[in-house]
């Protein structure tokens, strides 16, 4: 958990591609004023790769570099970061971990719908279904922050993104910290 928050809690979004990680991300900094991070975006933008992986046909990411270019957009807080992996990530960082899991079947469909080789998706059912990024989050954070959710459905997107508004501003105002142009 970070020190000092002048600006609001870190929440980290995370778990396997397809789950719905963007979509609530980008919601919840939307509804609370907080900034969005895409750290997929983010290494693309500022070239944090380091090698190619030829089997899955991706960039390798150099997480130290990851590091080191988000510590500074973070360590005052304010944040929703959104990634599918989070077990490099310094644990003071965030206030909250939010691991989103669906269906693997409702997972197979979405990461098809986008393309992905069938190498791609197996890897990625088969980490939905050992439930690897809940784990990682388990083990690399203090077990009160983190949450598994389940986001199967808009119903449950929605019930999700009420949660983390409602937490994000019962965390602020336990701090006396106003969010700047939300009125809750």
């Amino acid at each position: 958990m970070v020190d000092v928050h002048s600006r609001g809690p870190n929440v980290l979004i995370t778990g396997t591609p397809g789950v719905g990680k963007t979509t609530l991300a980008r919601e919840a900094a939307d509804r609370t004023g907080l900034t969005y991070i895409n750290v997929g975006e983010l290494a693309e933008r500022e070239k944090c790769f380091d090698g190619f992986d030829e089997r899955f046909q991706v960039p390798i990411l150099d997480e130290d570099r990851v590091v080191d270019e988000l510590e500074e957009l973070v360590k005052d807080g304010g944040c929703v970061v959104d990634y599918h992996g989070c077990d490099f990530f310094p644990e003071r960082w965030f206030d909250a971990v939010l691991v989103l899991r669906t269906d693997t079947k409702l997972l197979y469909d979405r990461l098809e719908r986008r393309s992905y080789s069938q190498l791609k998706i197996g890897e990625n059912v088969q980490c939905e279904i050992f439930g690897t990024v809940l784990e990682e989050a388990r083990s690399s954070y203090a077990e009160d922050i983190v949450r598994e959710v389940q986001s199967d459905t808009p119903e449950q997107m929605e019930q999700n993104l009420d949660a983390i508004v409602e937490w994000v501003f019962a965390w602020c105002r336990q701090r006396g910290i106003e969010l700047e142009g939300i009125e809750r």
